[in-house]
């Protein structure tokens, strides 16, 4: 039978579990709703983080005041807590979905006006339910004092069994529980979760506290325990700092990180379970040490967090590996070190009483608040990666500085001289993919060129391979270390092919993601307005790096780019204009994060309400799983009466349809498949060389004859199961894991549309 402590834990643990959940599907609704732009993303952690604190502050007085008039009314209000962040569940997507509606006025993602008014949306959405949360910790703590006397850690008893449920509940929700279940139906399993932990504590009052020799044991072994050297305003000081710099050494992480670990949500998922994972150890490790009656002093801690802090960048120069495992494996140490300082602050702190721990976790997660800001809004952008985690890195031996000696201090000095080392190795002689000098032998035909903004790191370069190949061949883009795209005929006939297919010019067209421009340029050629929108400032920037009339095409009338989230941009802007031709090139692969988002029947529907009655939808799949295909061309058919679909002409016969690239024309109207001379005759002059520019010998029917030939029956391409598709509830195309680890699952995994 378990213990009062034991069944505590236990709760927290769940407890853990759910709020991971809600974080990570929250996040993902609101790009959704509201853009998928970085913005959208440090709003909600912030709000996320600000409700914590300020639960845990409420909390800690609440619980102060409750106690006195007996333990179970502690217990009652954690379980009323509960229940009402259950009610989140549903409360949540509603009101984002408000929001969506209510902030279109505002105008483009990028502008103040909208950034502050979906800031504070998405705060009063969250907020009550994340302080609801934060509140849970002093409530239990407080329970626990009343029935359990003595006891002073038992913070870090809670914080230790609340970050191994949010541990499973990360790797859960990515790997199974979106994947089966949908976003909603995700959320459905963590406000079950919720109930039963509200339920649950009802019935503390009534439980018995459990063996007590254990408990009397233990707090004979807490009370021995060494503290941890530092003074209580510098106790406070350090929680808020170590929050900071978690944080903001998190989103570092994941622009550093991107090379290796790609663009897919197991990619940072594989980040958050790893950093959290090394917390449980070292919450673990403090809580053995205790036991034990012994603890690391505060110096010691320092000493060894400023190594541990600087490992993930000196380890992970792209010239050394490109190894996912060592890349995860450099985060361990630090992540297991600020699970070992954070509750042992916290203890020491409070010594048990809620009030006292409930204000000083609200210092730390205080800290959680401002270092994504900091990092990304302010410190990647103007420094880069390195001199980010160098600045976080030196933030430690301040307070070491500041700590009152020990004995230990020529231990800790001689582990500083290998931080200052590492530190001096960082700034120095490691590299990232940010550095120009990492592409120094990429070609010396042009200079490297690296935009930095508060969504991405742009690198535009020129490679050395292939060897003696045009510069056109050799340009190359990366996108926090990724290559996005080239320049390449295909982005050219994305432009060209879908207005081949109209019997007259276009009068407005959009382009939806940048890249190197190649599509907005080709679309110039035909006259009219012509529209790019693009989620990355340095993307569009880098425009002029891969074409010399940049500034020429930009003056067109009628051209202009946008920097906005896609599929915000069509729905804001509905009252202004119908468009002739939308074309995509969602960024490789295609199972990137947020991707799904652009290859979904809601993001369709929107497009046909924003199409000219002779309108066309270009979509381009650059290639993947076979059934991600036929799922986004499944989806395009539910929406779309007539589709053609052409297999990429650049591949050779021998590669598989799914891996070649397919171009998807959808329209409402009857689409004919252009003949070679139908197509030559719609194209104005100005296509007709843009569309043979880096082929100027080919005749255009030649070039005209390799695209249209490649054009597929629908039916070949659709899938079996015709429920197979992808919807913002279920990202098919994402989350992938259980159907390619267990085959056997698929088929259960494929019924995501509706039935007709």
């Amino acid at each position: 039978m378990l213990s009062l402590r034991g069944l505590a834990f236990l709760l927290f643990v769940v407890s853990g579990f759910c709020g991971l959940v809600y974080q990570i599907v929250w996040l993902r609704l609101a790009f959704a709703s509201f853009g998928i732009v970085t913005p959208v993303l440090s709003i909600l952690l912030s709000a996320f983080m600000a409700g914590l604190a300020l639960g845990s502050w409420l909390g800690g007085r609440l619980a102060a005041r409750l106690v006195g008039g007996g333990a179970g009314r502690a217990a009652i209000a954690y379980g009323v807590v509960e229940l009402v962040i259950a009610s989140g569940a549903v409360a949540v997507p509603w009101l984002f979905g408000l929001g969506e509606d209510a902030l279109l006025e505002f105008g483009a993602g990028a502008m103040g006006g909208y950034l502050l008014a979906s800031a504070l949306w998405i705060a009063a959405a969250i907020l009550p339910f994340a302080t609801c949360m934060g509140a849970t910790f002093p409530l239990m703590m407080g329970f626990l004092r009343a029935r359990l006397p003595g006891d002073e850690r038992s913070f870090s008893w809670l914080y230790l069994g609340n970050v191994l449920g949010a541990m499973c509940g990360a790797a859960a929700t990515a790997a199974a529980l979106i994947e089966c279940l949908g976003f909603r139906g995700t959320l459905l399993v963590a406000a079950a979760g919720n109930v039963a932990i509200g339920v649950a504590a009802f019935t503390l009052p009534l439980a018995r506290g459990g063996p007590t020799a254990a408990p009397a044991a233990a707090r004979v072994a807490m009370a021995a325990a060494p503290p941890t050297g530092l003074s209580s305003r510098l106790r406070t000081a350090l929680l808020f700092a170590t929050g900071f710099t978690s944080m903001a050494m998190e989103v570092a992480w994941t622009r550093a990180f991107t090379p290796v670990l790609q663009t897919t949500i197991y990619a940072f998922a594989g980040v958050l379970v790893t950093y959290l994972f090394a917390t449980w150890l070292g919450s673990t490790w403090y809580r053995r040490e205790v036991a034990a009656g012994r603890t690391l002093d505060g110096q010691a801690l320092l000493a060894l967090l400023f190594v541990a802090s600087l490992l993930p960048l000196c380890a992970n120069d792209p010239r050394l590996h490109e190894s996912v495992a060592l890349v995860l494996r450099s985060i361990v140490p630090v992540s297991a070190l600020l699970g070992y300082l954070t509750p042992q602050l916290v203890d020491e702190h409070a010594r048990g009483e809620p009030r006292q721990a409930g204000a000083a976790y609200a210092c730390n997660v205080l800290g959680c608040i401002l270092g994504p800001l900091f990092a990304g809004y302010l410190a990647l952008p103007a420094l880069g990666v390195s001199w980010t985690l160098l600045a976080c890195a030196a933030i430690y031996p301040v307070f070491l500085l500041a700590a009152r000696p020990t004995a230990a201090q020529p231990a800790w000095q001689r582990t500083i001289a290998c931080g200052v080392l590492l530190m001096a190795l960082g700034a120095g002689v490691v590299r990232t993919h940010e550095d120009p000098v990492t592409y120094a032998g990429a070609g010396a035909d042009a200079a490297v060129a690296v935009r930095r903004d508060h969504v991405a790191s742009v690198v535009s370069f020129v490679d050395d391979e292939p060897a003696g190949a045009p510069i056109k061949e050799r340009k190359r883009m990366l996108v926090n270390g990724v290559g996005s795209t080239t320049l390449t005929d295909l982005t050219k006939v994305m432009a060209h092919l879908p207005l081949a297919v109209r019997s007259e010019p276009p009068a407005s067209s959009l382009v939806i993601c940048f890249g190197m421009g190649t599509t907005f340029r080709s679309l110039g050629s035909w006259g009219g307005r012509t529209t790019a929108v693009e989620l990355v400032p340095s993307v569009a920037d880098a425009f002029g790096f891969y074409w010399d009339d940049a500034a020429q095409v930009l003056a067109r009338p009628g051209a202009k780019v946008v920097i906005d989230d896609g599929r915000r941009y069509l729905k804001r802007t509905m009252r202004d204009e119908r468009f002739d031709l939308i074309t995509l090139d969602p960024p490789p692969p295609v199972e990137a994060a947020g991707s799904s988002l652009l290859y979904t029947s809601e993001f369709y529907r929107l497009v046909k309400q924003r199409l000219s009655p002779t309108g066309v939808l270009q979509q381009w799949f650059p290639g993947g799983e076979e059934s991600i295909l036929r799922a986004v061309v499944n989806t395009v058919a539910r929406e779309f009466p007539h589709v053609l679909v052409y297999r990429a002409f650049e591949a050779t016969p021998e590669v598989p349809l799914h891996l070649a690239g397919v171009h998807v024309l959808a329209a409402e109207w009857p689409l004919e498949p252009p003949t070679v001379a139908q197509a030559i005759a719609r194209l104005p002059e100005a296509a007709k060389r843009d569309l043979v520019e880096w082929h100027p010998q080919m005749p255009l029917e030649v070039a005209w004859d390799y695209v249209l030939k490649q054009r597929l029956p629908l039916a070949d391409v659709l899938p079996g199961d015709p429920r197979l598709g992808i919807t913002d509830d279920r990202p098919f195309n994402e989350y992938f894991l259980l159907r390619r680890f267990f085959p056997s699952l698929a088929p259960a995994l494929q019924d995501v549309l509706p039935p007709r």
